[in-house]
């Protein structure tokens, strides 16, 4: 279950009109947040970011199951699995059972390292990730924040300006 701050912090996310990778990120980030504090580890950066993707689909945030091709086929259905139970209002398994589950994968978990969350791993993992994608796909994402950076910097010197004329 996500921390409430984790929840609040995707919720403002969406409320400014962030991308829901960006509201996820937020979940993601609380994990590697869990492994770097030691509560458990992980087999790898990519399970990290599994974990804090399929909490977040779990919790409610639109995000797409990968496209075919892109990943397996149990991966997909995990995630479509993940986007449906964000939608359901009546849970089914039993309480107990799902302590039970819940503390099993947290004692698999703990039994994992915590190598996963450090710089040099969570660096190897982006570096692969961005390696996937394709040249003009992360000259597009770059544009596109170039531009977010340069509207900013209008809106913030014409704050300036009025500021200044005001005055």
């Amino acid at each position: 279950m996500p921390e409430k701050k984790t929840l609040e912090r995707a919720a403002k996310a969406k409320r400014a009109g962030k991308s829901p990778s960006t509201q996820a990120g937020e979940f993601v980030k609380e994990q590697i947040d869990h492994i770097r504090e030691g509560k458990h580890g992980a087999k790898s950066a990519k399970q990290a970011v599994a974990i804090g993707l399929s909490e977040a689909r779990r919790s409610g945030v639109k995000m797409k199951p990968p496209k075919k091709g892109t990943t397996s086929e149990a991966t997909r259905k995990k995630a479509a699995q993940d986007t449906k139970a964000a939608h359901r209002t009546k849970k089914s398994p039993s309480t107990e059972s799902k302590a039970k589950r819940s503390a099993a994968s947290t004692r698999v978990l703990k039994r994992e390292s915590t190598k996963a969350a450090s710089h040099k791993s969570l660096s190897r993992q982006s570096h692969a990730a961005a390696s996937r994608r394709s040249a003009a796909d992360r000259s597009a994402a770059a544009k596109k924040g170039w531009a977010t950076r340069r509207a900013r910097a209008a809106a913030a010197s014409k704050g300036a300006r009025t500021r200044h004329a005001s005055r």
